[in-house]
């Protein structure tokens, strides 16, 4: 589970300024500390797409600390080890959309954060790579 530290503070038009210290450029606000922690994930997954865009590495929470903290969805945190394993293997997405036998749209929709994808979908780009995407449940925090 990606679960990222959240910095709240009194903004000057009293809202609640959300920074994720750990992801520079995400920023987010909200009237109260309630819509502040809900909007959290978007701003960090808008960002992490720009990183994405730019062949950049993805910033990892860092362990411990105090929350509050923004969890991101378990899809995106598929997407996200997707593309880190896409990286590391030095294969990118024509690579993998052929290993697949598919076109780079499917790929691209793979890879998309904010694009539905289907489970099976992506277990089988992870196998392309000589990976397994596996599942884990945990008692909510």
């Amino acid at each position: 589970m990606l679960r990222y530290h959240v910095k709240l503070s009194k903004d000057t038009n009293d809202t609640i300024l959300v920074e994720i210290p750990d992801v520079p450029g995400a920023l987010t606000f909200g009237e109260d500390r309630e819509e502040a922690l809900l909007r959290a994930p978007d701003a960090i997954e808008t960002v992490l797409i720009a990183y994405m865009a730019d062949r950049r590495d993805i910033p990892m929470p860092r362990t411990g600390g105090k929350g509050p903290f923004a969890t991101l969805p378990a899809l995106t945190e598929a997407k996200l080890a997707l593309y880190t394993a896409m990286r590391a293997a030095k294969i990118g997405k024509a690579e993998l959309a052929r290993r697949l036998n598919c076109h780079l749209p499917q790929v691209d929709r793979l890879l998309d954060l904010r694009h539905a994808s289907r489970l099976d979908q992506l277990e089988a780009a992870f196998r392309a790579l000589g990976k397994q995407l596996s599942i884990e449940i945990s008692a909510a925090a």
